[in-house]
């Protein structure tokens, strides 16, 4: 249901074309953002250009992304300024800051119900359709909660840079923060050059960016959820080796079968990762180096969440003969890695394991995107084999997560099921086997009842097929980050949201982002009531599915 991005070649400053990276374009809210807040400013002689931004603007015009302004001016409705001043401030600016490729302003009231004014979408949408991309390949900088909001639900990336007017929760829920202008100009143009092939990757090896490689491993031994975020990655890899075997764990092996670029997994649980791991057992590890070592591979990249080691699956490499092998590191690694990369703490996983793979020489080709995929012909329907949904533009739940901690309370998705069948919204209920009591617990408040009848790729085709989908953090939202629809996402703080958060597709986040939990990383609820997701308003869940079920343009 969701819209799908489309490669934009952009120009260079002298003519030539190069490959698409993560952005097209920046989109920039205006007061308090590139000039200082002025309430309701009409007088051209009262714009003041905040610290740093000029030289910002100038570096990002450098690097060839397109700038856009979207901007919420309700005092044109409310009579403090007319057209014509807001245009004289407008020009103002430009005078001092340079040119912008679109301004995009909302001169609506919030009780006037337009689908322009932030936190709604739709400047984001028309800004990025004026300067010739989507949504989903732009960044929006903004100091406020309204501005990063906007940017969720457009499925833009959203940057916020505080001010005094910030207020802390607003702070606390931003997937991406940075301390001033320059600093976010720095990070954008930081994560876009990390995506870019390395041309001369390997010591010892010649060629670079566009050579053809033999065989390479990938390893992502995790759930389900961290083997779909992999997947840029993984593609990535594929586009410059003549095989990817990939090496997941049981929990992950679904997932693995519907990732594009994977000619063969292979399945073996690593105790250091599983997180209810059995005794390392010495024969068990033999073997599996034993058949690493029968794979003949060129090269390994070991891609692992931000908190777990690469370095005991290194050494079994080694001893299994690897001669080339990369992985994200924080820990000293001695001769266990050939490429020792480094990634900043609250990169999305996805972006952190495509720079892995660019580090090694490997980046998606001209025609894809960095965004989560599924195999070509995951979403073809399966006549008989699984349950009639019945039209496509119902609201799927899933009230379960891969850990408790990440799951509201069963009664607070009933209470969330009941009101949007109350709201007029058809409502299935998914869960996996184990499952089947909670989701008929949750579906007796006035939805269908799918607990345990799907397995993953049904289960894509069920949320491909949806308005939206309400999920905590956890695997099913990366699913439908892969198949482009929307997100209500009831994320608990207890791991970044900018990092685990769903991909680059149109999402509403609820949730206490200041919770006691925060950043714990705990699998069962350390506070009493789990007050993050428990306090959730289902008129929240409801207002969020209406913003994200509006049409977007284009």
């Amino acid at each position: 249901m969701g819209a799908r991005l489309v490669a934009q070649p952009r120009r260079t400053p002298g003519g030539g074309r190069v490959t698409p990276t993560l952005y097209d374009a920046v989109l920039l809210d205006r007061d308090g953002t590139l000039v200082e807040d002025v309430p309701y400013n009409g007088d051209p002689e009262k714009v003041r250009p905040l610290p740093g931004v000029r030289a910002g603007l100038d570096r990002l015009r450098a690097a060839g992304l397109r700038l856009g302004v979207v901007s919420n001016q309700s005092g044109l409705a409310r009579g403090f300024f007319t057209d014509a001043q807001m245009r004289a401030v407008q020009a103002r600016v430009e005078a001092l800051l340079g040119p912008f490729d679109t301004w995009r302003v909302c001169p609506h009231e919030d009780a006037d119900g337009c689908g322009c004014r932030k936190p709604l979408p739709g400047l984001v949408h028309a800004a990025a359709a004026d300067v010739g991309t989507v949504a989903g390949r732009c960044v929006v900088v903004g100091d406020i909660g309204r501005d990063v909001a906007a940017a969720l639900a457009a499925g833009a990336a959203g940057v916020l840079v505080p001010t005094p007017v910030t207020r802390p929760e607003e702070v606390a829920a931003a997937p991406w923060v940075a301390a001033d202008f320059p600093a976010a100009v720095a990070e954008i143009l930081r994560r876009q050059t990390a995506v870019v092939p390395a041309t001369d990757p390997w010591p010892g090896r010649r060629g670079g960016s566009g050579s053809r490689v033999g065989t390479v491993l990938v390893v992502r031994s995790d759930s389900a959820g961290d083997v779909l975020v992999t997947g840029p990655a993984i593609r990535a890899v594929a586009h410059t080796a003549d095989r990817v075997v990939l090496l997941c764990g049981p929990r992950g092996r679904a997932a693995a079968n519907l990732l594009p670029g994977v000619d063969e997994v292979i399945t073996h649980a690593l105790p250091w990762i599983d997180p209810t791991p059995d005794p390392v057992d010495a024969a068990d590890m033999h073997a599996l180096t034993a058949r690493l070592a029968a794979l003949d591979v060129d090269e390994a990249l070991i891609f692992t969440s931000f908190h777990q080691s690469p370095l005991p699956l290194a050494l079994l490499l080694r001893m299994a003969g690897v001669a080339r092998i990369a992985a994200i590191s924080d820990d000293y690694p001695g001769s266990l890695l050939d490429i020792r990369h480094r990634v900043p703490t609250g990169v999305p996983e996805p972006e952190r394991a495509l720079s892995l793979a660019a580090a090694t020489g490997h980046g998606l080709p001209p025609h894809d995107q960095p965004t989560l995929r599924l195999r070509p012909g995951t979403l073809t329907p399966v006549p008989g084999a699984e349950p009639d949904t019945g039209p496509d533009g119902y609201v799927v739940v899933h009230p379960g997560a891969s850990v408790t901690a990440r799951a509201a309370p069963p009664q607070r998705y009933a209470d969330i099921v009941a009101a949007l069948a109350a709201a007029g919204h058809r409502v299935l209920v998914t869960g996996g086997p184990a499952e089947r009591e909670l989701t008929a617990r949750v579906a007796a408040a006035g939805g269908v009842d799918l607990g345990g009848r799907l397995d993953l790729a049904g289960l894509a085709r069920v949320i491909a097929r949806a308005r939206c989908l309400v999920v905590g953090n956890t695997g099913p939202a990366h699913v439908a980050a892969a198949v482009g629809t929307p997100v209500v996402s009831l994320f608990a703080p207890t791991v970044p949201f900018g990092q685990w958060g769903p991909y680059r597709v149109p999402t509403v986040r609820l949730g206490d982002a200041t919770a006691p939990c925060r950043d714990t990383r705990a699998a069962t609820c350390p506070v009493p009531g789990h007050p993050c997701l428990d306090g959730i308003d289902p008129a929240e869940v409801v207002a969020a599915v209406d913003v994200l079920a509006a049409p977007s343009p284009g």
